[in-house]
């Protein structure tokens, strides 16, 4: 890496290596930590994994993700950490540690993109580039209190990239502000090939409010209230259908089964030691069973349409990005596991749609962040980005 102080534990230790930028462009000027999971010439990828990092070697080519943000003129920094194999909320890494969230020292960064996460929010890097399969950019933007983008499915490549769950991933980025946020978006994603209109339909997943945290759903409420007067008036939709509970088990199942198929070989092969939670999380996986993969085709494929009907080509969605805010580093596996079920009820839509979400970091709670989130058509996230900005912007005007 080429930063010389690591406060927050956020970066990887490797050796620097010469990665070569545009001299100019939308993003010159701008740092960059890249998530050790997107291949960069010079360096390892370790997936957070000391095995895998061992298997390595020293790669000679760039993800295209991130040569995008390399031709648009930002300079990487450094490699950042991430949870092990990508496979995780909670942030926690058994093998190499847990990087600091800026926001909240005492309480979890958020996984699986935990590193990008805390450089971005510690003010080590203007941009951090994450992945987001099951929440691994939104939860940890949620938790350190940033702008952060789970894009539309398959909208940005993912070549040289570690996958988990191919119907699933995602890559991503988090700022610190709504400026560095709307500029990458207008540098990376081109234009949208389903722009929403100037002025979309706000419509809040009032089922989703209901799944927080009883005292940070006072909170939410309050601040989508205050959109309601001071953005646009809120359309109120249930869009569950037919329920959480097929919801959760649909992505659980699915996002399983090719975890195992990215993984399996690995693991069966090699036998790494893995750490809590990511161990129980492949045994899981690797006992999915055909006709639960079946079963959760058919409630993706449906979900997608009840939510492609709700939101049509203007609909906005307004939903916390999960229930609470993070929990403590203290918190046992038990109490970790609980609050990443949880946390699957509210970021499970965006992932069975494949449509684009942004978290807002607009709320705290006992001295932490907690965001909200739009959600958006596919194919919308440009002008998503820019609507988020306004939202933002208006949101926090004192009012006459």
């Amino acid at each position: 890496m080429t930063i010389s102080h690591d406060p927050y534990h956020a970066y990887l230790p490797y050796p620097s290596a010469e990665v070569p930028h545009a001299a100019k462009g939308p993003l010159s000027g701008l740092s960059v930590g890249v998530k050790d999971i997107f291949d960069v010439a010079g360096y390892p990828s370790g997936w957070g994994q000391p095995h895998a990092l061992a298997l390595s070697g020293i790669k000679t080519k760039t993800a295209p993700f991130v040569q995008m943000f390399l031709d648009a003129g930002a300079h990487i920094n450094g490699k950042t950490h991430t949870v092990e194999l990508a496979f995780s909320l909670n942030g926690k890494n058994a093998h190499f540690g847990t990087p600091i969230n800026p926001a909240a020292p005492d309480r979890i960064p958020g996984g699986s993109s935990s590193g990008s996460a805390s450089a971005t929010a510690g003010g080590q890097c203007d941009i951090g580039l994450g992945s987001d399969t099951g929440g691994s950019v939104r939860g940890p933007a949620s938790y350190c209190g940033l702008f952060g983008i789970r894009p539309t499915h398959d909208r940005l490549p993912l070549a040289l990239t570690m996958p988990l769950a191919g119907s699933f991933d995602t890559p991503g980025w988090f700022t610190r502000d709504a400026a560095t946020f709307t500029k990458v978006a207008d540098a990376i994603l081109g234009e949208d090939p389903h722009p929403l209109p100037a002025k979309p339909r706000l419509i809040l997943a009032s089922d989703l409010v209901q799944q927080t945290d009883p005292e940070a759903r006072a909170l939410f409420e309050a601040l989508f209230a205050r959109i309601d007067r001071m953005v646009a008036p809120l359309e109120h939709q249930e869009i569950a259908k037919p329920d959480f509970d097929t919801l959760f088990w649909a992505f659980r199942f699915l996002q399983g089964r090719e975890a195992w198929q990215s993984h399996g070989d690995f693991i069966t092969k090699h036998r790494p030691a893995l750490g809590p939670g990511i161990a129980e999380r492949f045994a899981f996986a690797k006992g999915v069973t055909d006709e639960q993969v079946a079963t959760s085709r058919k409630s993706r494929d449906a979900f997608r349409a009840h939510l492609d009907t709700i939101l049509g080509t203007d609909g906005v969605l307004l939903l916390p990005t999960v229930p609470d805010v993070p929990s403590l580093m203290a918190a046992s596996e038990d109490e970790l596991e609980l609050q990443r079920n949880q946390s699957m009820r509210l970021l499970c839509p965006s992932g069975l749609s494949g449509c684009p979400q942004i978290n807002l970091p607009m709320l705290t709670k006992a001295g932490a962040p907690m965001g909200i989130s739009v959600l958006g058509p596919r194919g919308s996230d440009r002008s998503l980005a820019h609507l988020a900005a306004d939202i933002f912007a208006k949101a926090q005007q004192t009012i006459a």
